[in-house]
């Protein structure tokens, strides 16, 4: 076959290039598919061209060039500034998008509103939240929790393959955050029932490598413990998912909670301590550090 015979790779749009979007990209062009991509972040933009991606500068240019992009963003402004801003998304000149597929954790009320938004300009919205860590979405180990129309989900189901083998569709736009939300409030409280405990078992003196052993061994065994103890023990805390992330996403928690008049007890001193280890200086660090707020904490002084 000659060159010119050759079949032309796929292109796929991906917006943030963090820790998520890294990860995904990395997926996708180990698939033979063609990544454009845009973070506000140059050095994110840097790092994404030497991996083999294209890079452009900005979310315009990348619909112009991309029949579908996935988005991995911050918070749910960040995505309606993508859409909706004056170099969003909504403002390409040209192209054929399709669809825009989100892989952040969102508002789900707002993303009902961005999805029908985009349907007006005959784009389909998917909601595709990632239940794991950059490192799993990478090796393709974290589950998708899909929202959407389920024909737009069929439509587009050779990418959403080929970012998680694992994927399940929840409802309609909106439900996909909802679901992250509610497994990440069961997530972030075994992250941080775990770090409480392998403190208190350093003060009991037994040591936390041991503890760990013990946690796997026993009822208590989680797949925070599993997946976060060993970080936690080793105090290697480079991020593949970040406290303030987190952080975020309780804070959404406790805000839709409250809309129905309901109470999220442990999530609200969760919420507490993630914030306190913002303050102290952590907020960049993996969520396995919430071991080190742990650490910080005492009685006063009577």
């Amino acid at each position: 076959m000659s060159n010119d015979e050759a079949p032309r790779q796929p292109s796929v749009g991906i917006i943030g290039l963090g820790l998520v979007g890294s990860a995904l990209s990395t997926r996708l062009m180990r698939q033979g598919y063609r990544c454009i991509g845009f973070d506000i972040d140059r050095g994110a933009c840097d790092r994404f061209s030497a991996a083999g991606g294209h890079a452009v500068s900005s979310a315009r240019e990348v619909a112009e060039q991309a029949p579908r992009i996935i988005a991995a963003l911050f918070s749910t402004d960040d995505l309606a500034q993508v859409i909706e801003g004056p170099d969003g998304v909504l403002a390409a000149q040209s192209g054929s998008l399709t669809a825009v597929i989100d892989c952040s954790t969102a508002d789900p009320d707002r993303l009902a509103g961005l999805a029908r938004q985009l349907k007006t300009h005959g784009i389909a919205f998917i909601e595709a939240p990632l239940s794991g860590s950059s490192c799993q979405i990478e090796a393709g180990e974290a589950s998708m929790l899909l929202g959407g129309l389920a024909a737009d989900i069929v439509s587009n189901e050779d990418l959403l393959a080929a970012l998680s083998p694992t994927r399940l569709h929840v409802g309609d736009t909106g439900m996909g955050a909802r679901a992250k939300l509610a497994t990440n409030l069961v997530l972030g409280l075994n992250r941080a029932a775990f770090a409480e405990g392998l403190v208190f078992a350093e003060h009991l003196g037994i040591a936390p490598a041991l503890f760990l052993q013990l946690v796997l061994a026993s009822p208590a065994r989680s797949e925070a413990a599993a997946l976060k103890g060993t970080l936690m023990v080793s105090g290697s805390f480079a991020p593949q998912s970040r406290i303030r992330q987190h952080l975020k996403d309780v804070e959404l928690m406790i805000r839709h909670a409250n809309a129905s008049d309901q109470r999220l007890p442990l999530t609200e001193v969760h919420a507490a301590l993630l914030r306190a280890a913002i303050d102290a200086g952590d907020g960049e660090l993996d969520n396995a550090a919430i071991v080190r707020q742990m650490r910080r904490l005492t009685l006063p002084s009577q």
